[in-house]
């Protein structure tokens, strides 16, 4: 009895230390490359941190938050159009948040940053770090939430 414990704990200690999670995904080619030096010329520390180290800016700290204006929200970096104001909701979170993407704009991949698979997204334009994307989102629309950084946006009202 006491062999067949120790056996059980040892495949269960090998069964939640999956190579899966260790796995790095291919680096894929956007459209749009540049270099880090030419990425930091380019942006902001903030903009830099988020879009090209997958950063987090702190809640409640973008001013696109409260953004409800008629219009497209970009990327700031290479100003593909992302998301539709008439998608945007107040999810309560500090972070812009969408119920859907602009489709083919924007990429998903899956992180294991804090120790558990969470849907990233990306610029499909430039590879731009985003935010993540839940499944808690209004259950009268779509049910997602996308909870995207602010600083990786630039919003272009409607017309111009």
């Amino acid at each position: 009895m006491k062999n067949i414990i120790i056996v059980l704990v040892v495949a269960l200690f090998f069964s939640c230390n999956s190579s899966a999670q260790k796995q790095k995904e291919e680096k894929k080619e956007f459209p749009v490359t540049k270099t880090e030096t030419e990425w930091k010329a380019e942006l902001t520390p903030e903009q830099f941190y988020v879009l090209r180290k997958a950063g987090t800016e702190r809640p409640f700290s973008s001013d696109l938050n409260k953004e409800y204006s008629e219009g497209v929200f970009h990327c700031a970096a290479c100003n593909t159009p992302l998301f539709k104001s008439e998608d945007k909701f107040d999810s309560g979170t500090g972070w812009p948040s969408f119920d859907r993407e602009i489709e083919g704009n924007v990429e998903f991949s899956v992180d294991y940053n804090l120790g558990y698979a969470r849907s990233e997204e990306h610029c499909a334009t430039c590879g731009g770090h985003l935010g993540h994307v839940f499944n808690d989102g209004p259950r009268n629309t779509t049910g997602k939430r996308h909870c995207i950084n602010g600083v990786a946006l630039k919003f272009v009202p409607k017309g111009e």
